[in-house]
């Protein structure tokens, strides 16, 4: 899967892979269907960060949910 190419089916595996990764519960509350296509390069940051880190503090997941928070589309 290339993951630089953009679409709403990349967008979805990388929103719950960051929410497994993390195993947040306040993640429940975000679904892919929360973000589209302009958020894309931003989601695709956090999603290589998480993929590439193996544990995190709580400031750090805190940080990561209140920016996927704040990437929503309202």
């Amino acid at each position: 899967m290339d993951l630089n190419q953009k679409s709403t089916e990349h967008a979805h595996y990388m929103i719950e892979e960051i929410k497994k990764k993390l195993k947040v519960v306040s993640l429940a509350a975000i679904k892919p269907s929360h973000f589209d296509e302009e958020q894309y390069d931003d989601l695709k940051d956090i999603y290589d960060m998480v993929s590439s880190k193996s544990n995190f503090s709580i400031s750090e997941m805190e940080a990561i949910v209140s920016e996927l928070g704040r990437l929503r589309k309202t």
